[in-house]
């Protein structure tokens, strides 16, 4: 059973400072997003990646990736949404039917190992309907009562760490599950989720948690990006990479 992957990468990324969108900001010389659609292309399980571009630069990302050599059936780029959400829901159209298993990955993650990439894809082969990878938060984390813009916020609660898990991409579905979790939210007025986990427990869909990986971190703010260089000089000094 061969899974399609989807990368919703329609997004400006503005916490990560004005100009390029985050996709398409270079680590190492290469854009984002070619290293994180590398990375996919590079699991046994993935034979399609399904790129949901900003919707003004279809052709750019399609020549961008031609560049880099990916390129041919294995990717596709479609338009993308107003939002992740719907990003995720238009490049699923463009699945094959026949293809069963869907993985989603934030094209902010380019440093996902392949074998987390896998891992996922073979969760989701052996039987789960969702599968998210995880990794055990190192901060004690504390639940606030929301305050008004930069004052105090009153602490409620602090959760269990044992019990919490930092969820990271690919997430895996059944094909099924993942359409009608999307069908689901659009009925229901395009309620937003943070991800696609998310909305398949709203459906009332068992999602399961497998081991993550460090290395598998969203490139969010502009520390993010400095430590992404970093690894990525390891990784290539480790094994040419």
């Amino acid at each position: 059973m061969n899974a399609a992957a989807v990368v919703p990468a329609a997004g400006r990324g503005e916490r990560l400072g004005p100009g390029t969108p985050k996709a398409l900001r270079e680590l190492g010389g290469v854009p984002i997003l070619v290293h994180a659609v590398r990375a996919l292309l590079s699991a046994r399980a993935v034979s399609l990646v399904v790129v949901a571009a900003p919707p003004d630069g279809v052709a750019g990302v399609r020549t961008l990736l031609r560049d880099h050599g990916l390129r041919g059936k294995e990717v596709t780029v479609v338009a993308g949404g107003a939002n992740r959400q719907e990003s995720v829901r238009l490049a699923l159209e463009a699945v094959p039917a026949d293809i069963e298993i869907i993985l989603v990955h934030d094209a902010a993650r380019p440093l996902v190992p392949v074998d987390l990439v896998d891992a996922v894809a073979g969760a989701v082969r052996d039987g789960a309907e969702a599968v998210v990878p995880g990794i055990r938060p190192a901060d004690t984390l504390k639940q606030v009562r929301s305050a008004a813009p930069g004052a105090p916020e009153p602490v409620v609660a602090t959760p269990n760490r044992d019990t919490l898990r930092a969820v990271q991409t690919p997430q895996g579905f059944r094909r099924e599950v993942l359409e009608e979790a999307h069908r689901a939210a659009l009925e229901s007025g395009g309620e937003v989720a943070t991800d696609d986990a998310g909305l398949v427990e709203r459906l009332g869909r068992e999602v399961v948690v497998v081991p993550g990986a460090e290395e598998a971190f969203k490139v969010t703010r502009p520390l993010d990006l400095v430590l992404a260089e970093a690894v990525l000089v390891r990784r290539r000094a480790a094994d040419g990479f």
